[in-house]
């Protein structure tokens, strides 16, 4: 073996090495059952809270099994301005409290476990290409030097490792703070963000299909907002992927 096989050999061994001791030192446990796991999802709770269901290719939103068509009722009504929306898991019980904990706990170890969540709901649709190019969805200045961290950048990385796809977590800005969506009307809250974002003119997105990536999606205003401006700058086609969608209320 010469040396440069040597090298290599050596650098196979000791990763091997730390993984077993890292396993051994740290071990982890499951964030939804406190088990032990090689990850932070065991396969019990994977097979249990994560089972496909049929959903709107457009906003996400829960359609029957029997439903003849691709997009739900109110994407056919009013037809929002991206195209389709991939969702992990809905914003239920167990999940919803994990988006808290990323968003306002600063668990920021989560994040990679709603990338790869993420990263299997896109996986399994059928004929949904991959975007040229993600982009997470950006805080507006204030909310993010309070919180320091921008949940939805943390979730784009990994994310964007996982399906080989290139991120441009500067493709959008979002000048200016707007009030919270969660206390509004959905008339005020389309008002609310009504160009609060901005895209890098000195990206190219002419003819590109672009991700943009969120934890939670609710009414699907801001992702909205944000495909409109997208598109306004060239983009051909906007593909939401958020790990929560929350499900309609009568």
């Amino acid at each position: 073996m010469d040396s440069q096989g040597v090298w290599q050999w050596s650098q196979r061994t000791s990763r091997a090495l730390f993984t077993v001791l890292a396993d051994v030192l740290l071990p982890s446990s499951c964030a939804l059952c406190g088990q032990g796991s090689p990850g932070l999802l065991c396969a019990p709770c994977r097979s249990q809270y994560t089972q496909r269901r049929r959903r709107c290719i457009q906003c996400a939103n829960p359609v029957a099994e029997h439903e003849p068509v691709a997009r739900c009722g109110a994407c056919i009504k009013a037809t929002p301005a991206y195209d389709a929306t991939v969702a992990a898991v809905d914003y239920a019980a167990p999940f919803d409290a994990l988006a808290l904990q990323l968003k306002f706990g600063a668990q920021l170890a989560l994040a990679p476990m709603c990338a790869q969540l993420l990263r299997d709901a896109m996986l399994s649709h059928d004929g949904l290409d991959l975007p040229d190019v993600l982009c997470p969805v950006p805080l507006g200045p204030r909310r993010l030097a309070g919180r320091g961290f921008n949940q939805a950048l943390e979730i784009a990385r990994p994310l964007a490792g996982a399906l080989g796809v290139p991120l441009q977590p500067r493709l959008l800005d979002r000048p200016r703070d707007t009030p919270a969506q969660s206390t509004m009307t959905p008339a005020a809250r389309r008002r609310n963000v009504r160009r609060a974002f901005v895209v890098d003119g000195e990206i190219a997105l002419e003819g590109r299909h672009v991700g943009v990536v969120d934890d939670v999606m609710t009414s699907g205003n801001t992702l909205h907002e944000v495909a409109r401006m997208l598109k306004g700058a060239g983009a051909a086609r906007v593909t939401n992927l958020v790990f929560a969608r929350t499900p309609p209320h009568d």
